[in-house]
């Protein structure tokens, strides 16, 4: 490979890094910005979903439209309207001015994310093809799971506003590099534009990820909700009729008659949703649930990226040994096991925890390794960037029903033990031998806390100020005094003190019967949380291992082995 095309891979490689990385970098600096532009958590979601939906919705429609304007050029505008978008999300000083910023931002990785697989893929010869495909591929997989970590360690260091700001030096280093190396003369293909495949195309995704975006905040069973499924449905069948009579498809059906891609496609969906359920959902039960700062619920999850990264390269040459089904259905049985250890482990334990992490990495790196290549194996010329953009569009898919299922199994299940855990609290406090007044204010106190999540902090050893301790020791006092107000100074003197030892006996007594109260509610309240969390990952533990289905779906090891060779002797 010469240095040229090493250039043109390293370029195509931080584009595809960076538009994946920015798909879960926010979620973990999200209280960050949160505060730092003074809005609600719900209206914050929409610069996280924005994203996500632009991306996925525009990938396909203008990945072609690039034919008609040079793939370089267009290339390279996708990178400038990227980087602008990475400033105005910057600098940013309220949500309005963040939503635009994410807009343009995911315009410009509809046009990066895809045009870098098609520029990586064409600069070399097709002997160096899957070596290039699969760092491209690597380098999408590692992205999505670095996201959490990259942006729990720039906001914890840094500020929220760097996890966008830091695009800056990472693209002008890649537009230096795409200048340099890159053919701006380049011919450009006057095709006819498939302009009603790519309206319902963009129609069929956008209400797609936006329905499963905003399904728990709207309700799932609501008019609105389940109107944009139907339009998705509509708009799909729409799109196959469309794509089927079309002289020239934006999508070429045929990709699917390919049982690979076909099996890589749902390999890409199902790997990426079991990937993002726990580096998105995870962070979120060490910084809430174990009072964890970013950094280290950032750094608990990094052992997954670094298996990714080992994995993935190792794989890619290990399906050329043993065939594809081995590979994907090992992939998913690790990532099965993953999860198991998720509901058993102690979640307190480093090393239990970090063993977790490195299953589901391996497992994740196993599939993520091979499945871009597996994916692209059986096409050549318009079809092979046919099927990168479309593998991209699934990726985004497997994120986006991700964050819909899982956050939204993970709200209904917070939103239940917090029920539980404030009912179980009142039981508790009520069978306190305190004041009305004092039991008001310790459940009042305990609710809030229940509500914040905050139900891991220290708690107060001494429950009665100052003053109504002399408020106690003195109506005790004036109590005995009344009966009999001859009583010499001496006597009085013995009376209060001998009134004041009992009352801080009293209140020493009363403190602790208080705090074990609160520390058997912290303890139910934990349990409950710590459920809320570990329930949704024990409910997805029959579908990670039936995934292992989807390895039949590939070549027998036979086959692929004299297909491969058979395409390299050629």
């Amino acid at each position: 490979m010469s240095r040229k095309n090493i250039l043109i891979i390293c370029a195509n490689c931080v584009g595809i890094f960076l538009c994946m990385l920015d798909t879960t970098v926010m979620n973990i600096a999200l209280p960050a910005i949160q505060k730092g532009l003074s809005v609600s958590l719900n209206n914050l979601q929409w610069a996280i979903n924005v994203y996500t939906i632009i991306f996925a919705t525009l990938t396909i429609p203008l990945s072609r439209l690039a034919d008609r304007f040079g793939i370089n050029r267009f290339y390279l505008s996708g990178m400038f309207i990227f980087l602008i978008g990475s400033i105005l999300s910057g600098i940013a000083t309220n949500l309005s001015t963040l939503i635009v910023g994410r807009a343009v931002q995911s315009i410009g990785a509809a046009i990066v994310f895809p045009l870098s697989m098609t520029i990586g893929i064409s600069s070399v010869s097709l002997i160096q093809r899957t070596t290039v495909i699969a760092a491209l591929g690597v380098t999408q997989g590692l992205a999505a799971a670095l996201g959490p970590t990259i942006g729990g360690i720039i906001t914890q260091f840094l500020s929220w506003r760097a996890i966008f700001l830091v695009n800056f030096p990472l693209l002008i280093l890649a537009i230096i590099l795409a200048f340099y190396s890159l053919d701006f003369k380049e011919n450009y293909i006057q095709t006819k534009i498939d302009y009603l495949g790519s309206l319902l195309s963009m129609v069929t995704l956008f209400s797609l990820t936006l329905a499963l975006v905003k399904g728990r905040e709207w309700h799932w069973n609501s008019a609105l909700i389940i109107g944009l499924l139907a339009i998705s449905t509509i708009s799909l069948i729409l799109f196959i009729i469309t794509e089927k009579t079309s002289a020239n498809p934006m999508l070429p059906l045929e990709l699917f008659r390919d049982r690979q891609f076909t099996g890589s496609a749902v390999a890409i969906v199902l790997s990426n949703l079991f990937l993002v359920a726990v580096t998105v959902i995870l962070p979120t039960y060490f910084t809430h649930i174990q009072n964890r700062t970013e950094l280290q619920a950032a750094l608990l999850i990094t052992p997954i990226s670094a298996m990714i990264f080992i994995f993935s390269p190792l794989a890619a040459v290990l399906v050329n040994k043993i065939g594809p089904r081995i590979v994907i259905a090992t992939g998913f049985l690790l990532m099965g096991i993953a999860y198991v250890l998720f509901t058993k482990i102690d979640m307190t334990s480093l090393p239990a925890i970090i063993t977790a992490d490195i299953f589901l990495g391996i497992g994740y790196g196993i599939i993520a390794g091979p499945i871009t290549v597996l994916a692209a194996s059986n096409f050549t010329g318009t079809l092979l960037a046919a099927s990168q953009s479309l593998a991209g569009v699934f990726r985004q898919i497997g994120i986006v029903l991700a964050v819909a299922i899982f956050v939204s199994g993970l709200y209904g299940n917070l939103t239940q033990a917090q029920k539980n855990s404030i009912k179980y609290s009142q039981q508790q406090i009520a069978t306190l031998q305190v004041s009305a007044l004092q039991r008001r204010k310790i459940e009042k106190h305990t609710i809030i806390n229940i509500k914040k999540q905050q139900i891991n902090t220290t708690t107060t050893k001494n429950h009665f100020s100052s003053a109504v301790k002399r408020e106690l020791i003195q109506s005790n006092y004036q109590k005995i005094v009344m009966l009999n107000q001859q009583l010499p100074q001496s006597v009085k003197l013995k009376i209060l003190q001998k009134i004041t030892k009992k009352v801080n006996q009293k209140i020493k007594q009363l403190n602790q019967e208080i705090n074990q109260c609160i520390v058997k509610i912290k303890n139910y309240s934990l349990q409950q949380y710590h459920h809320a969390f570990i329930e949704l990952y024990m409910l997805t533990i029959p579908f990670v291992f039936s995934s292992m289905m989807v390895s039949i779906l590939f070549m027998r090891k036979k086959d692929y082995l004299t297909t491969m060779q058979q395409k390299h002797n050629y």
